[in-house]
C-alpha cells in the first residue's frame, strides 16, 4: 500500500519522456522526436532527475552519456511505455475494419517472408487500417523469450526454443541444399561424402542460434566445415554464388533464391527433420480479442503458406535417397 500515493503522483508523461530521452540521449533531438518544445523537455528531464535523484543524462566533453541507473532503467521503460499503451488503447468493442491497431512481431527474415506476408495480405481483406511491425529477433531476445514477450505481441519461430509458452503451429517445412550450379561436385547431384568435403554457408551458428538441420548434420556425425555465417535466410544464395560452398534453405525460400542467376535447389541425400514453425505469445495477451484476431489471422495465413509449400517442388531437383543411403 506504500506504493500507491507514490504512483499516484506520478505523471505517465514522464514515461514518455524518459523513453525519449533514453533512447536519443539528447534533450534536443528527444523534443524534436515528441514534436516538444527544448525548455518543455527540459522541464521533464528535471522532474525525473528530482524523482530518480540521478542525472540521467551526464554531460561528457560536447556529449551526452546516459548514467549507470539510465543504463538500466533503459531495459525496462520501452516494456513499461508499450505496456501501458495497451492499457489505454483497449476498448470495450473492438471491431477489426475500424482498427488502427499495430501488432508488434518477432521472427526471422524467413518468417517474414512467407507467413509475414500472408498475413499482411489476409489482414488486409478485412482490417485494411491495422498495421503489422515485423521486428528481427536476435539470441538474447529468444534466450529470454519470457520476458521479450511481454513487450511485442508475439514471435514466429520453431519449436526447439521456447518453452512454457502458449503458442499456434502454424506449419511444417522441410529443408533443402542450395549450390551454385557451375559447381562440379555436385554436377550427378548429392551424396553424403559431397556434403563432408564441401564448405558451407551457415545460416546462425551458436550455442542457442543454430538450424535443426544444421544440427542433425552433426548428430550424424557430419562436422561440416563453415567458411561463412549468415543470420539471414533469404541472403544465403548470395554466399553461394561462383563457389563450391554448399547452405540448408527452407524449401519455402526455394522459389525466393532460385531466381538468383547461377543457382540450384537440391533434396538433402538425408531425411532431414522439418521444422514445425509457431506463433509463441505472453499469457497476458490471452484473454485480449484483439490480439485472438490477430492469431486467427496467422491461422489462415498459415492455411496459405502450407499450400504454397506443398506446390513449390518444382524449384528443387529431386534425389534418390535410398541409392545413398547415411550410415549412423
Amino acid at each position: 500500500m506504500a506504493d500507491h500515493p507514490l504512483l499516484s503522483r506520478l505523471d505517465l508523461n514522464l514515461l514518455v519522456a524518459l523513453d525519449a530521452l533514453l533512447t536519443e540521449r539528447s534533450v534536443t533531438r528527444a523534443a524534436e522526436r515528441l514534436h516538444l518544445s527544448q525548455p518543455a523537455l527540459s522541464a521533464s528531464l528535471a522532474r525525473l532527475r528530482n524523482h530518480f535523484n540521478d542525472p540521467i543524462l551526464a554531460r561528457r566533453g560536447n556529449a551526452y552519456e546516459l548514467t549507470p541507473l539510465a543504463l538500466r532503467l533503459s531495459e525496462h521503460t520501452t516494456i513499461a511505455l508499450d505496456a501501458a499503451r495497451r492499457v489505454f488503447e483497449s476498448q470495450a468493442t473492438w471491431t477489426p475494419h475500424e482498427s488502427t491497431r499495430e501488432f508488434s512481431i518477432y521472427g526471422s527474415d524467413y518468417g517474414f517472408a512467407t507467413i509475414g506476408a500472408a498475413v499482411s495480405r489476409v489482414a488486409a481483406r478485412t482490417a485494411p487500417g491495422v498495421r503489422f511491425r515485423f521486428m528481427l529477433h536476435n539470441t538474447p531476445i529468444v534466450d529470454d523469450a519470457a520476458n521479450s514477450l511481454r513487450s511485442v505481441d508475439a514471435m514466429v519461430i520453431p519449436h526447439g526454443f521456447i518453452t512454457d509458452m502458449p503458442y499456434e503451429d502454424l506449419w511444417r517445412d522441410r529443408w533443402v541444399v542450395v549450390a551454385d550450379e557451375s559447381n562440379a561436385a555436385v554436377a550427378e547431384g548429392l551424396t553424403w561424402d559431397i556434403l563432408r568435403a564441401s564448405p558451407w554457408v551457415f545460416t546462425y551458428r551458436s550455442r542457442s542460434a543454430f538450424t535443426s538441420a544444421g544440427r542433425q548434420l552433426q548428430m550424424m556425425g557430419l562436422e561440416p566445415v563453415v567458411d561463412v555465417v549468415v543470420e539471414s535466410f533469404l541472403a544465403l544464395g548470395h554466399f553461394i554464388v561462383g563457389t563450391n560452398r554448399l547452405g540448408l534453405v527452407q524449401s519455402a525460400l526455394a522459389p525466393e533464391i532460385a531466381r538468383l542467376s547461377g543457382i540450384r535447389i537440391l533434396e538433402p541425400p538425408f531425411d532431414a527433420t522439418p521444422t514445425a514453425n509457431a506463433l509463441w505469445w505472453h499469457p497476458v495477451h490471452d484473454r485480449d480479442p484483439e490480439h485472438a484476431w490477430m492469431r486467427s489471422i496467422f491461422l489462415e495465413a498459415a492455411r496459405e503458406v502450407r499450400s504454397e509449400v506443398s506446390g513449390g517442388d518444382r524449384y528443387i531437383e529431386p534425389i534418390d535417397i535410398a541409392s545413398d543411403p547415411v550410415s549412423l
